[in-house]
């Protein structure tokens, strides 16, 4: 039976109808949402024909009516739709999607809107192209209904329900509005790890640990509870040690986690394994894990293994090019200088300077033709870097060089009592300075001279200074006073020298004694070239020094030091940090001046030290010039401290059993 549509109201202007929004994807199975045109029935009367019977709601609705089509059995089945999509504010309507489930099914024919224009008809007024209704219904509830109109709808008392009624209409249709897709074959099998698995409670332990939504107190204090995202690094580290596999119920969160924190990225994809690339290359949000490990990269060396790295190289994402580079690095220096050399010519300036900067690691003497050529780079940045690599082979022609450079503008005076060096800075930078590395103009607020004699002395091999004041020792040299004001451009030149040539000597010469008057600055050498200069040593001296250097200037310079000491931190160490945080808590000091440092002792502090605390759980008594509520946050953020070094060790014996 053919169907009449129902009489409309004609004093009311008539909606425009606009294109249906782009579809949203769902889980649906793809179904055909177009309503189809509404065929004129013949007024036979009633029983007329053989047709279907006009519905019933829809025979009864009100002038002006419409129905909302696609609103059928997908809709009410569809998943909400990706709000990420959605315009800014839409969380503005989103309270309508709520009635979305209850419209009207196709089979129920329309519903009427209370108060207002019907939703149907609302939803699909406005608009020009796809997302116009539903941006507009977003601009309405952002500016409200006195000012912006709803699509469609009319001003007075009941706009406000007009819209939430059209944004739920709207919100039906855009869920129902999956389109067919190109049928795809199935992915493959994903590959077996044949690491071991997890043991269950560490399986548990990691499920918490990936769930954790950490919170703050009232007032803004972090509360009595460990922060167990910040716990996650140190369980993959040592879970990688361990060599367990990754639960598979686990992958997609671990991935969601290192897609929002980068510095998790290598443990988790370690982790992960082989399967975590598998189910990369299914989603884009995921697709980091196939920059950071580019297919065939990691496999071992063999047939194919080369042809497949040239291809890679030649064809690659830039982000891929850099991963491959660095792969080949680290286990065929020679095979990733060669591939680097083949297209060196073609490659933009900022792609040369970031494959430059991969040399860094394995840097060895046979890279120096190599870098010898990039001195003659078009691009300046590209030659800085190259003269810095090179300055740090203490062999090289170009650290020969700087050393003539820098050995004419140093010299001793022995005129003096006692000796003192003396700087004379260069007074021009010629071309051969600025082929080798030197930058010409410096910064804003430094004067050239000395700018230009920074960069020689820190270029020079250390090993030329010995040799130039009458074979002293560097800390001999290190101690000799330094005229005109020139001790702080010259000691920070040998602090980045150091540092750059991993030479442990003058390191040690430089910080000199932790317990010295001006190691906790200022000085000569600032507290930030210290934390380089303990990266040359080893991690039980470094921890050593940073603990003297604790027990003497105390806790609210040691941040800088603290961070470049191993994990967990050595005996003496550790408990150098809590007698500094106890005596500081004794002192009624400002507690929140200590967040950082108590942060980082939760997470480094030797779990076996949790016992000692105990004694630091109660509230202690507040001296009169303490600051208000501080003893109630330090009893709080001990008790962190304890509770947090007691998890890592029931996290450590999870991970040690089955192992």
């Amino acid at each position: 039976m053919s169907r009449t549509p129902a009489p409309t109201d004609t004093s009311a202007p008539t909606p425009t109808t606009v294109p249906w929004p782009s579809a949203v994807p769902t889980d649906s199975p793809p179904t055909d949402t177009t309503a189809p045109p509404a065929q004129p029935r013949a007024d036979t009367g009633t029983g007329a024909g053989t047709g279907p019977e006009p519905d019933a709601d829809t025979a009864d609705s009100p002038p002006g009516v419409d129905t909302v089509a696609g609103a059928g059995s997908s809709a009410r089945s569809a998943p909400p739709a990706d709000t990420a999509d959605s315009p800014p504010g839409a969380d503005a309507v989103a309270g309508a999607e709520s009635s979305a489930p209850s419209a009207a099914p196709a089979e129920a024919g329309a519903q009427p809107v209370p108060g207002g224009a019907p939703a149907a008809s609302v939803a699909r007024t406005s608009g020009s192209g796809p997302g116009g209704v539903w941006e507009e219904l977003v601009t309405s509830a952002l500016l409200g209904t006195d000012r912006r109109t709803p699509p469609g709808g009319e001003r007075g008392p009941g706009a406000a329900a007009a819209l939430l009624d059209a944004a739920a209409a709207e919100t039906v249709r855009r869920r129902a509005g999956l389109r067919p897709a190109r049928a795809a074959g199935r992915p493959g099998a994903a590959p077996e790890d044949p690491r071991p698995p997890l043991p269950e409670a560490a399986a548990r332990r990691l499920t918490m640990l990936l769930t954790d939504r950490p919170g703050t107190a009232g007032g803004g204090r972090r509360g009595s509870a460990p922060d167990l995202m910040e716990l996650l690094p140190q369980w993959l580290a040592t879970a990688n040690a361990r060599g367990f596999a990754a639960p598979p119920q686990t992958l997609p969160a671990l991935l969601d986690a290192a897609r929002g924190r980068t510095d998790l990225r290598p443990a988790v994809l370690k982790f992960a394994g082989p399967r975590a690339l598998w189910l990369a290359r299914l989603n884009p949000d995921w697709r980091f894990a196939l920059r950071a490990t580019p297919s065939g990269v990691t496999a071992p060396p063999g047939s194919g293994a080369a042809e497949r790295a040239r291809r890679l190289w030649a064809e690659g994402l830039f982000a891929e090019r850099v991963a491959l580079l660095a792969t080949l690095r680290a286990r065929d220096a020679v095979g990733a200088r060669e591939l680097l050399a083949s297209t060196w010519a073609t490659e933009r300036a900022e792609d040369r300077l970031m494959f430059l900067d991969s040399l860094r690691t394995g840097l060895e003497a046979a890279d120096e033709p190599f870098l010898e050529q990039a001195l003659a780079d078009r691009s300046r940045n590209v030659r800085a870097t190259a003269a810095e690599l090179l300055s740090a082979l203490p062999r090289s022609a170009l650290a020969a060089r700087m050393a003539a450079r820098a050995a004419t503008c140093v010299s001793l005076d022995r005129t003096r009592t006692p000796p003192a060096i003396v700087v004379e800075a260069p007074h021009e930078c010629d071309a051969g300075m600025e082929r080798d590395g030197v930058v010409a103009k410096p910064p804003s607020g430094r004067g050239e001279r000395s700018w230009w004699f920074g960069q020689l002395a820190e270029a020079a091999p250390l090993a030329t200074w010995p040799a130039r004041f009458a074979g002293r020792t560097a800390e001999e040299i290190v101690a000799l006073p330094v005229s005109d004001g020139w001790q702080g451009e010259l000691h920070a030149a040998w602090c980045r020298a150091a540092v750059r040539q991993r030479d442990g000597v003058w390191a040690r010469a430089l910080l000199g004694a932790p317990t010295a008057p001006d190691a906790g600055g200022p000085g000569a050498v600032s507290l930030a070239e210290r934390a380089k200069l303990l990266g040359t040593l080893g991690a039980a001296e470094r921890a050593e020094w940073v603990a003297g250097f604790i027990a003497t200037h105390g806790l609210s310079e040691a941040f800088q030091l603290l961070g470049m000491c191993g994990v967990p931190w050595a005996t003496p160490l550790g408990r150098a940090v809590v007698d500094a945080l106890n005596i500081a808590r004794d002192a009624g000091s400002y507690p929140w001046s200590f967040s950082g440092v108590m942060g980082l002792a939760e997470r480094c502090l030797d779990p076996s030290e949790a016992g000692r605390l105990d004694a630091l759980l109660a509230i202690p008594d507040e001296p009169e010039d303490a600051s208000p509520g501080a003893g109630g946050y330090w009893a709080e953020a001990f008790q962190r401290l304890v509770t947090t070094l007691r998890l890592r060790a029931a996290m450590a014996e999870e991970l040690r059993v089955g192992s």
